[in-house]
């Protein structure tokens, strides 16, 4: 940090937008830091008019990135979400879609030297302790941004980063299926908790009287229904071993319904009280290992894929594959694989001044 302001650079990761820094640039006390983020990003404001924040919950993250002490690991990530009309910020969730920026982050600011092809970078995510491996392009040892990778909910193309995961299976909850079964009656609702790097509770759109396919803008101005998916999300928190979430942004809540445009399952995900127009990473690959166990809300509702295959999940803005496996019965089941294919795109890089403290 300095007298004039904080040195940060602002990035495309995936579906979301976030400002990303050097944890070494931010008061080391986590009250400083967030009283700190909150000025810089323009909360508690609807419209985050004062500050970098976009006026959405993906467009208000915080990224944390520092020099990792184990030996096997590259770089720890920290997230934060800032709340937009708030004066909270959380560390109680990870966020995969930043998490694609975190590799070329830590090239560019030296903290990993990058290869004259292809660089890989190991990232432990602070907020659960899960490991992720980026790799991505850098010819000539630079970060290269460009590309021919789409991905739905982003305008163009760019590089592709892919991002390989490790230990999501139950990061948060100590468990896969949290509640020990694959479904569960939560406020007489039909339910599948399950926790694969994004504590999440799978509901059957039709089980509220939902076609699935309905906008964002539809299910978020639908009050009896945000009345509802609350209750349940505060019960099913509780038996996730999560307890009071009513001051948290997880467990989120996904919405299923039979695939439409040849995927293998649909979604609609709450942040917990906004509708994603997409869907997060690790809320991907939850719901993936959720919908592939036996006996789960979702499981009769997709279309499969054949193994090897990726696994196609439909959101409001078109469709997201991830890699994902699971295998054993009953309470042993165990996550073999997770991964996904992102982009990421430096935006800006610079000095942000915060809001002055009133």
């Amino acid at each position: 940090m300095t007298a004039d302001g904080i040195r940060c650079m602002l990035m495309r990761g995936g579906t979301s937008k976030g400002a990303y820094f050097l944890a070494s640039d931010l008061p080391a006390d986590p009250a400083e830091r967030d009283d700190l983020l909150l000025r810089i990003m323009g909360s508690p404001d609807p419209r985050q008019i004062d500050g970098l924040g976009g006026a959405h919950p993906l467009t208000s993250k915080v990224a944390v990135v520092s020099p990792s002490t184990d030996p096997d690991i590259d770089v720890d990530y920290l997230f934060l979400q800032v709340v937009v009309d708030e004066a909270v910020v959380t560390d109680r969730q990870n966020c995969g879609n930043i998490l694609a920026g975190i590799g070329p982050f830590a090239v560019e600011r030296g903290l990993v030297t990058a290869a004259q092809d292809r660089t890989r970078v190991r990232i432990r995510m602070v907020n659960t302790g899960g490991i992720a491996t980026a790799e991505f392009a850098t010819p000539g040892g630079a970060v290269d941004y460009d590309g021919g990778t789409a991905i739905d909910g982003v305008p163009g193309t760019a590089g592709a980063i892919s991002l390989d995961f490790e230990g999501t299976a139950g990061s948060s909850t100590g468990a896969l299926f949290p509640t020990g079964a694959t479904a569960d009656d939560v406020d007489g609702i039909r339910v599948t908790c399950v926790d694969n790097g994004m504590p999440s509770v799978l509901i059957r759109a039709s089980d509220l009287g939902l076609e699935g396919d309905e906008d964002p803008e539809a299910l978020e101005a639908d009050k009896a229904l945000a009345e509802r998916l609350e209750r349940i999300r505060l019960a099913a928190g509780e038996r996730m071993g999560l307890g009071d979430v009513s001051e948290a942004t997880v467990p989120k809540m996904v919405l299923l319904s039979a695939p439409r445009s040849g995927g293998a399952i649909a979604t609609r995900s709450f942040l917990p009280h906004r509708v994603h127009t997409s869907i997060g990473v690790l809320g991907a690959l939850t719901v993936a290992a959720g919908v592939l166990a036996d006996g789960s809300v979702g499981r009769d509702l997709a279309r499969l894929p054949a193994p090897g295959d990726p696994f196609a999940i439909e959101h409001p803005t078109g469709h997201f594959d991830v890699d994902v496996a699971i295998a054993g019965r009953g309470d042993g089941l165990v996550v073999e694989r997770s991964a996904a294919l992102r982009t990421a795109r430096k935006i800006m890089d610079g000095t942000v001044f915060p809001r002055p403290r009133t």
